[in-house]
């Protein structure tokens, strides 16, 4: 069980990194045009690449943990992304998380451990 639990945390790990990475990269880029200077700039910006890169991991990580575990078990732990998520939307971008999300965030990971409790 500790096996599948690393594995599904590091898979929403990547996921969520990969999320990051991609706003960071938004957030670097020009107004959003059908332009072939605003996909040039795309396709050169180096968070966009390790967006790609975190996903295609994640993606991976997410084919081998359905290979081998109860889908049952296994997606719901994918919610662990929120957390990771609102935890860099704090420490990362700064941003302002009202007491409501926080409790969000509470129930998600009391879900979860009810869920890995057998």
């Amino acid at each position: 069980m500790l096996k599948f639990i690393l594995l599904s945390l590091t898979q929403t790990i990547l996921l969520a990194s990969g999320q990051v990475c991609l706003k960071v990269s938004m957030e670097r880029m020009d107004k959003f045009s059908f332009t072939r200077e605003y996909f040039r700039q795309l396709f050169t910006n180096w968070y966009f690449a390790l967006t790609g890169l975190l996903f295609l991991s994640a993606t991976l990580l997410w084919m081998y943990i359905l290979k081998h575990y109860p889908f049952s078990i296994a997606y719901p732990i994918t919610s662990f992304a929120y957390v990771f998520g609102m935890l860099a939307a704090f420490f990362i971008f700064r941003e302002t998380i009202p007491v409501s999300r926080w409790i969000g965030v509470a129930l998600i990971v009391a879900g979860v451990f009810c869920l890995l409790k057998q």
